[in-house]
């Protein structure tokens, strides 16, 4: 059971006009000051890479540089031992211990904010909030992250890129309580928040164990670690195995046998010439979906005839820049009439064999990450001929029936395993967003709610 995200709280006990339309009322006792009176901002220095390896040192008086990247989006931690190392003393622009940082240019501006636990330097995407002595820092991090803060940051976006200037955001709209209240709102706030970090943290952890218990259950079946024993009515090692002569697949059973690619596939290259097909399709995160038509847009070709027809069954392989992508998932199988970017390859299945288990057994190969050992060329691409030598284990039909029928019911369960932990991620992040806007922006009296439990939202 999945709690709806809904704060009862106490109030303050009288409100007033913050006199910004759209920010409506705050506590009377509260003002709306432009965050420039309370903070000191500017953004961090861009090294060349002549200067990266000059200070790739890890001398330890040396000050990390912070990137976008090494801030959490989730949980808005700093990772300080993952960039270079940057002298100090150097001219090197400083965000001081217990500073803000906040990216403001590129895909990350506005949602990567992190707090400093130590000096650091940090590059010019990221803006550092340093607080005078009429506000704590803490609070300054909070209402980065809360609504009214971020509500004038993506109005005022601009670029190609996407970015908001150190000018602009000075001018922003800050509501500012008394120091003591700011005090007992980051405190308040720095308990509630990592109980739900906690919280989401143990859970995203919960779905990576479901995603290696179901690429462990693929890689046994497709590889023949485990077989259907009829007799057993279960699946069980094999009896009898011999060596595959493949180092990546070892022993396989005694009665499969392994064969090059070309035995299986044939490359399928299917002209939309004339817009024989209109539903374009899309490889995402190792499944073949059909495109909304009011997503396609941006980054699509002038006419659709370029793309490639794809039938129910075709394997779909995205076959570009191996060498700097080794993250994501490569492989899908079609379940539907479409189009895709000929920039993929399309593999049609041949012979007695199911398009489904060839699918999983590609998988299994992409997501162990031995699909890296082929491809040629500067950016490591694939192409069909990688394919046609591709070492692939040949199973009787009946047992690859068998193969794809149990890795379907058990990704089904694991699927849905993954899908409850995910909402119930969605729905923490929703009441740790909740609780910061609200605290920050007096909806709520801080301390009124310092019995609200975690639990009550992840059930």
């Amino acid at each position: 059971m999945i709690t709806a995200t809904k704060i009862t709280y106490d109030k303050y006990p009288a409100y007033k006009d913050s006199g910004v339309e759209w920010l409506g009322e705050i506590p009377e006792h509260w003002e709306v000051m432009k965050i420039k009176f309370y903070c000191d901002i500017y953004s961090g220095d861009s090294l060349n890479e002549s200067q990266k390896k000059a200070f790739e040192s890890q001398n330890p008086n040396y000050l990390p540089y912070v990137s976008s990247r090494d801030i959490d989006l989730n949980f808005s931690t700093i990772s300080y031992d993952s960039g270079l190392r940057i002298p100090k003393g150097k001219g090197f622009k400083i965000a001081e211990k217990n500073s803000a940082l906040l990216c403001i240019e590129g895909g990350s501006a506005g949602r990567k904010i992190g707090y400093t636990n130590q000096e650091v330097t940090f590059v010019n995407k990221l803006a550092c909030f340093k607080s005078n002595n009429n506000v704590k820092s803490k609070f300054i991090f909070y209402f980065l992250r809360g609504l009214v803060f971020q509500t004038q940051f993506f109005s005022a976006l601009t670029g190609l890129i996407g970015g908001v200037s150190i000018s602009n955001i000075r001018n922003f709209d800050l509501v500012i309580p008394p120091l003591s209240e700011q005090q007992k709102i980051a405190e308040f706030l720095d308990e509630k928040t990592e109980k739900i970090d906690r919280a989401i943290a143990q859970k995203e952890k919960m779905i990576a164990l479901l995603k290696e218990r179901k690429q462990i259950i693929i890689q046994d079946l497709v590889t023949g670690k485990k077989v259907w024993n009829a007799d057993k009515n279960t699946w069980t090692s094999p009896e009898k195995t011999k060596d595959s002569g493949v180092e990546w697949i070892g022993e396989i059973p005694e009665n499969w046998e392994v064969l090059p690619g070309l035995i299986f596939f044939r490359e399928n290259k299917r002209s939309n010439k004339g817009m024989k097909e209109s539903r374009v399709l899309s490889l995402s995160y190792g499944n073949i979906i059909i495109r909304p038509v009011e997503k396609l847009v941006g980054l699509v070709p002038e006419s659709f005839e370029t793309y490639q027809i794809v039938n129910p069954g075709d394997i779909i392989i995205r076959c570009t820049d191996l060498q700097n992508d080794q993250t994501s998932l490569r492989t899908g199988i079609s379940n539907d009439n479409g189009i895709i970017t000929s920039a993929y390859i399309n593999l049609g299945v041949i012979g007695e064999n199911l398009p489904e288990y060839l699918h999983y057994y590609l998988h299994f190969i992409d997501i162990s990450k031995v699909l890296y050992k082929f491809g040629s060329g500067l950016r490591q691409n694939l192409s069909f001929s990688d394919f046609k030598r591709m070492p692939i284990i040949r199973v009787p039909l009946s047992e690859q029936l068998e193969i794809v029928k149990i890795i379907n019911e058990i990704s089904t369960k694991i699927d849905k395993a993954i899908d409850l932990q995910a909402q119930q991620i969605e729905k923490l992040k929703e009441l740790k967003s909740t609780l910061i806007d609200s605290a920050v922006t007096g909806k709520l009296r801080v301390p009124a709610l310092q019995e609200i439990k975690v639990s009550d939202y992840a059930e």
